[in-house]
């Protein structure tokens, strides 16, 4: 990973995939951001199960959507892509997920972190010379969209600090990237439902109800989800070329 990966300053690596962090502000941040999920009220059970058994990656990037995030978090993201069996077998719970935090900018509305969200969705694509993974469709308005890099698709959980979304509110940017064969896993495990009602009940008692935005695979495109922003249903991805199989554009 790249060389701003933090890991908990408590304890020394446990898996080969983490790396010392010098860097005040990237352990800072890994420390909060272990600190937010393991919170009692936090909803997102799979999270706090990846932060238990040590199953994810952490790392921190320049701004967000800036070209020097995008090229350390591309080669991050590469890299987490050929370890994920490895993380998830080190665990044993099979939620293995990376988490990117970028250092800004901060003083971000809804709107434009969105915006910026999708930049870097953009820019990454850009950079992959992968085919586009087949299980899941790469048009943002199809049910069965999901994100793809490096041939793999990803559920993407976009948080910042002024989420309207408890939940979804960090101190800084940050994406997380949840392989999705995992939930697909679940589903055919039949936990999935069972899971997510535990989830959306958390939602609940934090914030007195679901976020308006959650479908399920297959009803809506996930892409709606992504930033965690309620919009509104002719919403359509911000992309500056929407036509043929691959929206992003090259």
């Amino acid at each position: 990973m790249s060389s701003e990966r933090g890991v908990c300053p408590d304890r020394e690596p446990r898996n080969p995939w983490e790396m010392k962090q010098s860097d005040p502000f990237a352990r800072e941040a890994h420390r909060r951001f272990r600190e937010w999920v393991m919170t009692p009220e936090f909803p997102c059970l799979g999270a706090k199960a990846a932060l238990n058994d040590d199953t994810y990656a952490f790392a921190v990037y320049p701004e967000l959507g800036s070209n020097k995030a995008t090229a350390a978090l591309g080669r991050d993201l590469s890299k987490f892509r050929d370890d994920k069996d490895k993380i998830d077998n080190h665990g044993g719970n099979r939620y293995a997920t990376f988490v990117a935090v970028f250092r800004g900018p901060l003083e971000l509305d809804e709107e434009g972190f969105e915006e910026l969200l999708w930049r870097q969705l953009r820019q990454l694509h850009r950079l992959d010379r992968s085919d586009w993974d087949p299980k899941v469709s790469a048009d943002a308005n199809d049910p069965h969209f999901s994100f793809s890099f490096a041939g793999q698709a990803f559920y993407i959980v976009g948080v910042h600090p002024n989420s309207s979304r408890a939940a979804r509110r960090f101190p800084w940017p940050t994406l997380i990237f949840n392989p999705h064969e995992q939930f697909e896993r679940l589903r055919t495990d039949g936990k999935w439902s069972r899971m997510q009602h535990a989830i959306r009940a958390r939602d609940v008692a934090l914030q007195g109800s679901t976020n308006p935005m959650l479908s399920d695979f297959g009803e809506e495109s996930e892409a709606r989800q992504y930033s965690g922003r309620a919009v509104a249903e002719d919403w359509v991805a911000p992309f500056p070329e929407a036509k043929g199989k691959c929206p992003f554009g090259h």
